[in-house]
């Protein structure tokens, strides 16, 4: 017999399972020896009461044992040398979904990422860091996993309607994440060992007769008579096809100019910009879970703030407990700040993208095609902030107060920003209205949380890369391009997912689009 309940516990106790199954046997009312198995569904904190307690999900089984789940991995056999092939370009979460569903199919992906695996990537990001060198194939956006995979690896995603989250989940935990992945809220696994799991990713993409060529660029495509043919990588060889995922991610600024010197359609899409708050980690403890310091069993806390300022938009986006800020910028020139976190989330520092709300069309930007409004924004932006400094990657800082005041800072408070801060005036830095909006929307924040405004806060310019201002449009059925046939646009860089989750399932939707466009039969696999 099964059943599922919910209990409350105190999370000094939440690792007590003796104590969960004498609670689960109360609540059934039955005795405790019957219970043979006992599985949490799901785990989050409830921190609106005096004190924080765990809410849990169970599921109990009586006088019987769960059945065993079949792997996903046990699906994906070594393939023929005359299979199919579909050329997936970027190794990003959308990308090597797709790969391993092609592989479940039957069909051999061959993958181009611009940038360097895992291993190799690390130096570039290390030149960024510590001497302010941007390699613009290699950064925290560019390299094998996308930009996920050094920039915090949250796994949280509202787009359950879109496809099999699950899967993707259960993935990373066959290829070695942790399995409180599957049953957190608010999954994390962390910027430290995220790469690990995207190695290992290639290695059953490679041991499976997949392909995976690192520092290739794809500089054209080959298109005739509306037909995908195949790309050209590096400017010198063609690799032929007539099945293109397009995996590019949001910051591949040259594939949007690419496709437009193809006549390929293109539309411009809302997208948000703004700045990143960093708060004391012990701070937003205090105000989140009434205590200090927080107990031992209690993650670092975090918080979500929206709200309406004239009818626009003005939140908080990828908030980093216990993280770091990092540069994410992806050309010279630029300064691009970003959020992550290690997976014990355990810096003594909390950051938060704030953004505003921006649809392109009410952008006054001079530009030869109305689709790239927002993107040369974007780079107006990150260009301004980068001159006001010292032409390192060194960012400008005010503190939170002095910014909402429209004051310059004469000091600013610790960070974790590597790079080092500067001050200067931020609010003078960011176009007018959008520091209007937010100021506004952080005055509100304040009322919502009382002692999140405050001078121990730091301002970051510049918090650009929330999502792409363009979308390469798909047809809704068959995710292939409503003009080019063979080109199948995915993920963040297509518009259609917005973090590491929502662009796997994406990955694996469009692969599965791709088998049905090529004949092959998909494999239904339930788990």
């Amino acid at each position: 017999m099964r059943n599922e309940l919910e209990l409350k516990i105190k999370p000094v106790h939440i690792q007590n399972i003796d104590l969960i199954t004498e609670m689960a046997a109360d609540k059934l009312q039955i005795k405790k020896v019957s219970i043979t198995h006992l599985q949490i569904l799901r785990k989050s904190i409830d921190a609106r009461g005096k004190n924080p307690v765990y809410r849990l999900r169970i599921e109990v089984f009586q006088n019987e044992e769960p059945p065993v789940e079949a792997r996903f991995l046990d699906a994906i056999k070594p393939l023929p040398s005359n299979s199919k092939s579909v050329i997936i370009i970027g190794a990003g979460p959308a990308g090597y979904f797709a790969a391993l569903e092609l592989l479940e199919n039957g069909v051999r992906p061959i993958i181009f990422e611009r940038g360097k695996d895992v291993r190799a990537r690390r130096r570039d990001l290390k030149a960024i860091q510590q001497k302010g060198i941007v390699d613009p194939h290699s950064n925290y956006c560019f390299g094998e996993g996308g930009a996920g995979t050094y920039s915090d690896g949250k796994l949280y995603t509202r787009s359950h309607k879109r496809g099999n989250i699950n899967k993707s989940l259960k993935l990373l935990v066959e290829h070695g994440a942790t399995e409180e992945i599957l049953i957190d809220a608010h999954p994390h696994i962390g910027s430290n060992k995220l790469p690990n799991i995207v190695a290992n990713i290639r290695k059953t993409i490679l041991a499976n007769g997949g392909e995976i060529h690192f520092n290739s660029c794809v500089t054209d495509f080959i298109i005739k008579d509306r037909k995908m043919l195949g790309v050209v990588v590096n400017r010198e060889t063609e690799h032929l096809s007539d099945s293109i995922i397009l995996a590019t991610g949001h910051s591949a600024r040259d594939i949007y100019y690419l496709l437009q010197k193809h006549k390929v359609q293109m539309e411009s899409k809302p997208f948000a910009l703004g700045v990143r708050i960093e708060h004391p980690q012990a701070l937003i403890d205090s105000l989140q879970y009434n205590q200090h310091p927080r107990e031992q069993n209690l993650p670092a806390s975090s918080y979500r703030l929206a709200c309406q300022v004239k009818e626009r938009g003005v939140f908080s986006f990828c908030m980093c407990p216990g993280g770091l800020v990092v540069p994410a910028a992806t050309a010279p020139g630029e300064i691009v700040v970003n959020g992550m976190s290690l997976s014990r989330r355990d810096s003594s520092f909390a950051n938060s993208g704030t953004v505003v709300a921006i649809d392109p069309k009410e952008l006054d930007v001079e530009v030869d095609d109305e689709i790239f409004k927002g993107l040369e924004f974007q780079k107006q932006v990150e260009r301004n902030v980068f001159l006001s400094g010292n032409g390192s990657q060194a960012a400008p800082a005010q503190r939170l107060t002095d910014f909402v005041n429209g004051a310059f800072s004469n000091s600013l408070p610790s960070s974790s920003y590597i790079p080092g801060l500067f001050s200067a005036p931020v609010h003078e830095l960011l176009p007018s209205f959008i520091y209007e909006y937010l100021r506004e929307g952080i005055f509100k924040f304040g009322k919502k949380m009382n002692g999140y405004l405050t001078s121990e806060a730091n301002v970051i310019a510049t918090e650009s890369r929330t999502s792409s201002p363009i979308k390469v449009p798909r047809n809704k059925e068959t995710y292939m391009h409503e003009q080019i046939v063979g080109l199948f646009p995915c993920g963040e860089g297509a518009g259609f997912a917005g973090g590491i989750i929502s662009a796997a399932v994406d990955g694996q939707n469009v692969a599965k689009a791709v088998c049905t466009y090529n004949g092959v039969a998909l494999k239904q696999i339930t788990n």
